[in-house]
């Protein structure tokens, strides 16, 4: 079984899949349906309108909608487009089974325990046939593929097949045989089959024909109730599931079982088959699987321009250049013709003309042809292969194989006479191995890969996967790859063809209906197979990494090349080009002025951006404008964009900052004009003017303040007559203080832009100026358009400063007569460096591109929380706790994620007046790394902290200091989310480790909740036999039961006393006194073996779990719920709060599980 996808969630109770999508539905027995995207792993939505627990669900073939039928009696049709309930249709008396849409009619068939099949019209909304032959609940009903047929399977141990059609449904068939209710029955989808599953453990096979049906043959194997059973659509075999916890597969030919595929603590109860792909799903107690039961990768290897390819028990042989494709030799199928036999790799030794087909027969074995160079194209000489076992199997030499012999980790190298010639120990538990050149192996394991020389007999390379990858990314699976003329690898996933450039860079191609194996790829076609081994022809438009490629090897001839005459264009290549230093080249492919705008901020092109910004003429855009230009020193635009926006307090401050006191003194004038009191009163502030000041004080009225400022600043003829106007009002000044008069400071640089650093004219800048354009005189004419231009700017800004020389001069506005021509007498132009420059041809001064920041990267490249809160991206990585452990209280983790942060990041001081700079701290950082790539943050946290924490609270919980230990308990279950480790073994380690921390933090809660009920002692021994129950290491289960035993021994109970008692001995203590206390509570219970107080909820007879809120035992066979996080159990009423127990998720939220590893992304 080759699992794909995987859900956590309550009992599933029914799946269906979407025939184009890749979309799942599965409806729960908590009564929610949920729609997973099971290619991504992400829920799509969920559907939450049935009372109770639904049974029964499937989409519509072609129209956007599903239908589902519960334990309310309801069957309700959805359109989850619309995401809602269209109508409901009520009839059925009892509990619906299952539903299912007719393939070509507007027809929908039901199954209930009120023993009737009802089959619905959804256009018309009303139902058209109840078919009442069973006499006992219809457990499934479903419509033949092709024919008028509905097969139906009930507990009165019969199935019916109805004919339907005419103008009533008539019972066709009744086949009995089940001695025990039937579950399920399904139809063959192409011939005339029934299989059938019941209660007796059989899964029978039924034929029929116009007259009759009859029991073909019986499979046994189940050891429980057999739930559902189904024909696979495309190979001769049923797949069945039970509640023994297993899903089985037979051969329908031979009528044997398979394969088994078993789950340690989960019944099944519902198989589902995709209607188009070879894939598979099973619902059991805890959610669902979707999965594959063998690969469908062809086995191929490609020699020069040809290749060969094993398909349908032949050996086939392709050539490229010509496309024809012909038969070489039969080969055998390894072993029977069950699932996974089929050939998984294939080598070819040209010179030798000889074949290597791998397969999984036996855990691994191979198969050597050697092909005759006259049975070309004729296909029906049989060979004789030499056979031997071994994981892999590939030519090293022209006639020398190796084998990977994974029992003893070693490579035997044969000759083709299959002999052994060479035995090679491999330092690495490798997996598989690869040709890497003459007499070298590439090796693989888990996390890494490695080159050995098998003459010198050592490891020439290594490479860690979790960091040598570059264009992985995650949750993308890549199908098969091929690199192409120009050495780029293109490579195909489920869904897309994509290519990978040598620096890493990625992108799409193109979408996949289907998935595809390339195996070349040559100028602008791609050859490959796919998954029925058919070779096909994809021609792609290689125009998009052409160009990237040229850019990053500098050719820039071709780059001039494609921009002229190809179709390049989208927000994808701007960015790109972007973000590899290239704004002016992006700039080129915009027609759109906001683009434009956007685009000249981001790279910092401060000329095209003014030039956008007179096209569009919102104030926002002016404002943005004002901010880029400030950010780069950049005065006289800053100046310009203040005055288009007419925002005259960061006009004055500006003039403040570069030192321009004329201006600053017509600023003041103009707020007098406008009656501004404050802007008066700031500007005077800022020229230093104290005379002004206490004018527009007393002008304001208020004459202490006026009073005040006079006195302190020495104007004594001004502050006696306002002394005269207040009299006896005249307010006293403070004692004791020197006053300093306020003078604006010294601007560090007067009157001139911030100088930026000077750029040589680029690559692109006169060729790309000229794209579209036709002779020297049209060059000509734009070049004077362009000076034109530039003394608009000015023209403009001079207008805005002549408006305010307008005002100065008692409101004499310039006049312009029509046409008065140019009229450049009348322009007063200021200083050359007080004048905008928007040339875009002049020599300009760029500000460096800033780079993409490290967290940035960080988040960019991680789908780990504890990543995410490194970076100081917060939102995400609660968005990742939450969608990944149901987390939803986040109070707890606080200070974990300031660590986090505070911890991936060094803090450097240079001056006094400058901000401090902040540095990313990366994960393994070395000084041979390349400076270009970035590591991982990292992490404060790691799996040696917790181990001594889960020490210390070890000894804490032996000492007795409870309070102690489960406060490093909870600290460790609070940390545990935010751990990152590197391989699948500490994976499973810190998932373990949840479990027992888990255990541990119930255990003292209800023991520090039995020291507070002590006016309760049936309560108090109650929690006592509870912590029991918890899994404890064995000192601490021996002190809980001695514990225990010791409370209910002082109430009295002396067979409860007497239990504990048995189970400390059973336990070996090496403490004398525990075994003595112990017998002698036995030796005293078996006098009066009675309980005085028959008042406790306790039965240590029934297994049972804890709720973790409410205390009480949940026996096996109640219903409950689970925290998604921690695992705790809980009563249905605590469904939607939060777990007491980890105190950070939901109790019963839908959770894709703890990821704390890169390797679990892979």
């Amino acid at each position: 079984m080759l699992t794909k996808f995987e859900t956590k969630s309550n009992r599933v109770k029914g799946l269906s899949f979407h025939s184009k999508r890749p979309w799942i539905l599965a409806s729960l027995h908590s009564g929610v349906i949920q729609l997973w995207d099971y290619r991504m792993g992400t829920l799509i939505d969920k559907f939450d309108e049935h009372d109770g627990p639904v049974r029964g669900v499937h989409f519509h073939k072609s129209q956007p909608l599903f239908v589902s039928g519960g334990d309310d009696y309801k069957i309700k049709v959805w359109n989850y487009k619309l995401h809602r309930c269209l109508f409901t249709f009520l009839g059925h008396l009892d509990y619906i089974r299952t539903v299912q849409f007719h393939h070509e009619y507007p027809w929908i068939v039901s199954a209930s325990d009120d023993q009737t099949i009802r089959i619905w019209n959804w256009q018309s909304r009303t139902c058209i046939s109840v078919l009442t032959g069973h006499n006992h609940y219809v457990m499934c009903a479903s419509f033949h593929p092709k024919e008028d047929l509905v097969v139906s399977a009930s507990l009165d141990q019969t199935m019916n097949t109805d004919l339907f059609g005419g103008v009533d449904v008539v019972v066709k068939y009744v086949l009995e045989g089940h001695d025990r209710g039937v579950n399920w029955a399904a139809f063959h989808p192409t011939l005339p089959l029934i299989v059938s599953g019941a209660d007796d453990r059989q899964v029978k096979l039924w034929r029929m024909n116009d007259t009759k049906a009859w029991e073909v043959d019986t499979l046994r194997g189940h050891m429980n109730n057999v739930s559902c059973v189904m024909f696979h659509a495309k190979q001769d075999i049923i797949v069945s599931n039970s509640e023994d916890k297993s899903i089985r597969v037979w051969d329908v030919t031979k009528r044997t079982g398979v394969q088994t595929f078993r789950r340690e603590h989960d019944r099944f109860w519902i198989l589902a088959s995709h209607p188009e792909m070879n894939l598979l799903a099973a619902g059991h107690d805890s959610g669902m699987i979707v999965f594959k039961l063998e690969r469908e990768r062809p086995a191929f290897s490609i020699s020069g321009d040809s290749m060969f390819y094993a398909k349908d028990r032949f050996l086939r042989f392709f050539e490229f250049p010509t496309q024809k494709d012909t038969q070489v030799i039969p080969i055998r199928r390894p072993g029977s013709t069950s699932l996974n036999q089929g050939p998984r790799t294939l080598s070819y030794s040209p010179t030798e003309s000889a074949v290597i087909l791998c397969s999984d027969v036996d855990g691994g074995s191979y198969e050597l042809y050697v092909v005759p160079k006259d049975s070309m194209g004729r296909g029906d000489s049989m060979q004789e292969a030499k056979r031997g076992t071994g994981g892999s199997a590939i030519f090293v030499a022209r006639n020398r194989f190796a084998v990977l012999d994974k029992s003893n980790n070693q490579v035997l190298v044969k000759n083709l006479k299959n002999e052994i010639i060479k035995k090679s120990s491999i330092p690495i538990a490798a997996d598989a191995i690869f040709y890497a050149g003459t007499g070298n192996l590439l090796c693989r394991a888990e996390d890494r890969v490695v080159i050995f020389d098998l003459q010198q007999q050592r490891i020439v390379l290594v490479r860690d996967l979790c960091t040598s990858a570059p264009f992985t990314r995650p949750s993308v699976r890549v199908k098969s790859g091929a690199w192409d003329d120009n050495g780029v690898f293109i490579y195909t996933t489920l869904n897309h063809i994509k290519y990978c450039l040598p620096n890493g860079d990625s992108g799409i191609i193109r979408t996949l209906d289907v998935p595809i194996y390339i195996t070349k790829v040559s100028g602008n076609n791609i050859f490959c197979l796919d998954r029925d081994g058919k070779n096909k022809v994809i021609v792609i438009d290689a125009t998009e990494y052409i160009f990237k490629l040229s850019l990053i090897k500098k050719k820039f001839d071709n780059v001039m090349s494609m921009i002229r005459n190809s179709q390049l264009c989208g927000q994808a290549m701007i960015a790109y080009l972007q973000q590899k230093g290239f704004p002016e080249v992006a700039l080129h492919f915009v027609k759109d002025e906001k683009t434009r705008f956007n685009l000249a901020l981001e790279s910092g092109n401060i000329q095209i951006a003014v030039a956008s910004a007179k096209e569009i003429d919102e104030k926002d855009h002016w404002y943005r404008l004002g901010v880029e230009a400030l950010r780069q020193g950049n005065a006289g635009i800053v100046e310009y964009t203040y005055q288009k926006t007419k925002n005259f307090e960061r006009l004055s401050f500006l003039y403040l900052i570069t030192g321009n006191m004329e201006k600053l003194s017509k600023m003041l004038k103009i707020a007098e004009v406008k009656n501004d009191v404050m802007g008066q009163f700031h500007n005077a502030l800022y020229l230093g003017d104290v005379r002004e000041r206490v004018k527009i004080l007393e002008n304001a009225g208020h004459l202490p303040l006026a009073y005040i400022t006079a006195s302190v600043h020495g104007l004594a003829d001004v502050a006696e007559r306002l002394s005269t106007e207040l009299g006896d009002n005249v307010p006293a000044l403070p004692e004791g203080k020197v006053p300093s008069l306020l003078m604006p400071p010294d601007p560090i640089l007067c009157g001139a832009d911030w100088p930026l650093l000077r750029v040589m004219k680029g690559i692109f800048e006169g060729g790309l100026d000229n794209i579209g354009k036709g002779s020297p005189d049209e060059d000509e004419e734009a070049a004077d358009a362009d000076w034109g231009e530039e003394l608009d700017i000015v023209d403009v800004d001079d207008l805005q400063n002549g408006d305010i020389e307008a005002v100065l001069e008692d409101g004499d506005v310039p006049e312009n007569d029509g046409e008065g021509g140019w009229d450049l007498e009348d322009l007063e132009l200021p200083p050359e460096a007080d004048t905008p420059k928007a040339s875009v041809n002049a020599r300009v001064f760029v500000a460096p591109t800033p780079g993409m920041p490290v967290h940035q990267i960080w988040i960019q490249r991680s789908s780990l929380a504890a990543e995410h809160a490194a970076a100081g991206n917060f939102d995400t990585a609660m968005r990742l706790l939450s969608r990944q452990l149901g987390i939803r209280n986040f109070a707890p983790l606080k200070p974990m994620f300031l660590g986090l942060h505070t911890g991936s990041h060094s803090f450097l001081r240079t001056f006094a007046s400058s901000p401090v700079l902040s540095l990313a701290v990366e994960r393994g950082w070395s000084e041979s790394a390349s400076p270009n790539v970035r590591g991982p943050p990292a992490l404060v946290f790691n799996s040696s902290q917790l181990e001594e924490k889960l020490k210390a609270a070890y000894k804490a919980t032996t000492t007795g200091k409870f309070t102690e230990a489960l406060r490093l308990f909870l600290s460790i279950l609070h940390t545990i989310p935010l751990i990152v480790v590197e391989s699948r073994r500490e994976v499973d380690e810190v998932k373990e480790l949840v479990v027992i921390v888990k255990e541990y933090v119930l255990g003292l809660q209800m023991e520090l909740k039995r020291k507070e009920s002590k006016v309760d002692p049936v309560r108090q021994q109650e929690l006592a036999a509870y912590f029991t129950h918890c899994n404890l290491q064995t000192p601490h289960l021996r002190l809980a039961l001695q514990n225990a035993m010791t409370v209910c021994f002082r109430a009295k109970n002396l067979s409860t006393a007497a239990n504990f008692a048995r189970r400390l001995l059973e336990t070996n203590p090496t403490n004398e006194n525990q075994a003595k206390m112990a017998r002698q509570v036995l030796q005293a219970a078996e006098k009066n073996m009675k309980d005085v107080s028959q008042l406790l909820n306790y039965d240590f007879r029934n297994p049972f779990v804890v709720c973790g809120a409410t205390y009480v035992p949940i026996y096996r066979g109640q219903k409950d719920v689970s925290c998604p996080y921690c695992s705790s159990r809980f009563v249905p009423s605590q469904d939607g709060q939060l777990c007491t127990v980890c105190d950070l998720a939901v109790v019963g939220a839908d959770a894709s599980g703890l990821l704390c590893s890169p390797s679990q992304i892979r």
